[in-house]
Parts: C-alpha cells; sequence; structure tokens
C-alpha cells in the first residue's frame, strides 16, 4: 500500500512552514495558498480546488493521508469533500478544529475585531507582526529560517478572515487525530485536545511551540507516520 502524506499549510504563512517535515516523510505533497493573497471571496473553494490538483497528479491506488497545521484545519472538511479520492485519515497539528456542523469561522471570532483594526487597504499584516518579538522569536529555530518564513507570508485580505467555511456530512468518517505541541504542563490537556478527544480522536504530545515542525521536524515526521 502506499501512503501520501498531504501537508497543509495555514493560509496565514507558506508552504516553508512543511517544507522540512516534507523531506523526511514518503510522498510528500505540500500545496501551496500563497495565490490565496490576491482572490476575492470566497477563499474556501480556491483551498480545496489547490489540495486537489496537488494530489491530483498521485497514483489511483495511492492513499492520502490529510496533515494540517494551524488555520488550516479549519479547511480539512472541505478538502476531503473535494479532493476525488478516499482519504485515509486526517491529522490536526497544532491546529484550529472545525465546527462540529454547520460552518466553521476562519478565525477566531475574538481575533476578527482586532485584525479589522490592523488591516489597511483592506488587507492585514502579515502574522508574524501580530505577535510581540518576545513571543515571535522563540518559535524558530534560528535567524535564517524565520527571515525565509516570514518573507514568505502573504498580506490577506480582511474578507478572508470573515468567511464561513462549510462543513460537508460524513467528512471525519475516517480516523481523524490530534497532535499537541505545548510546553511540559500542557500534556495535551487544552482545549482543542479535550475537544478531539470528545470527537473520539487520538490525541499525540510533543514538547514543543506551535512551529515545532521547523524545530524538530524529525520528531514531527515520526509521529506523522505514527498516527497515519
Amino acid at each position: 500500500m502506499t501512503i501520501a502524506y498531504v501537508l497543509i499549510h495555514s493560509p496565514l504563512v507558506g508552504p516553508l512552514t512543511w517544507a522540512p517535515v516534507g523531506q523526511r516523510l514518503p510522498n510528500a505533497v505540500v500545496p501551496s495558498f500563497l495565490h490565496l493573497a490576491d482572490a476575492e471571496p470566497p477563499f474556501w473553494p480556491l483551498v480545496a480546488e489547490t489540495v486537489t490538483a496537488a494530489v491530483a497528479p498521485l497514483p489511483p491506488e495511492t492513499e492520502v493521508v490529510l496533515v494540517a497545521h494551524s488555520n488550516a484545519g479549519r479547511f480539512v472538511p472541505v478538502v476531503v469533500d473535494a479532493i476525488g479520492r478516499p482519504a485515509r485519515g486526517c491529522i490536526f497539528v497544532d491546529a484550529s478544529l472545525p465546527a462540529r456542523e454547520g460552518l466553521t469561522d476562519a478565525v477566531a471570532p475574538a481575533l476578527l475585531e482586532p485584525l479589522r483594526r490592523k488591516a489597511e487597504g483592506g488587507r492585514v499584516p502579515p502574522w508574524s507582526q501580530w505577535w510581540d518579538e518576545a513571543d515571535l522569536v522563540s518559535l524558530f529555530p534560528d535567524a535564517e529560517i524565520r527571515r525565509a518564513i516570514c518573507d514568505e507570508q502573504p498580506r490577506l485580505p480582511f474578507s478572508f478572515f470573515e468567511e464561513h467555511i462549510p462543513v460537508p456530512d460524513g467528512w471525519d468518517d475516517r480516523p481523524c487525530g490530534y497532535l499537541v505541541f505545548g510546553a511540559d504542563g500542557d500534556k495535551g490537556n487544552g482545549d482543542k485536545a479535550a475537544d478531539a478527544r470528545e470527537r473520539g480522536w487520538r490525541v499525540e504530545y510533543l514538547r514543543g511551540l506551535h512551529l515545532h515542525q521547523l524545530v524538530d521536524p524529525d520528531s514531527v515526521a515520526t509521529m506523522i507516520r505514527k498516527m497515519g
């Protein structure tokens, strides 16, 4: 059986956030959503279409595991519904979870008004500019990688964050799991991990911060293979 790991990056950053892990997984596919910066709403069909196009060249017998990081987790249901082949499983890596039914907000509601105030010319500043320097610097293994990730970030239209993403019925009729990045005291006990457990999903833990896939891609790749 051939398995391809489809590494779905948050549209707030870029595909380089998955590049080190992609080099360590067999048949890795890393779609890019950087074109969303020049798109108009609705954005969620473009996310689904982009992943569909990225997996289309895979042989028909290849099973795919969808692996979503951060904000990309909100789009997993529409990707499952669109890709045109069965998904073997879905893994959420320190990711936002989609609503259980109905519609999913494209960003946490508490962030919407702060982002509206930050927006200039209808566009929101890049993700790295949302945070204090002290919080940001610890996310990256070194200055070179930080520079590459930050240089790639898009300035998304504010309308991206106002969107509501549909949740098709039956998208989670397959094994799903949640991989937590956290400090020693967390041990996977946060709200998102608790939500995943309530849904009956497998929950695993790695000590690290939100971009831990850049810091320790070997451990993250190993855990993804274990879960998928």
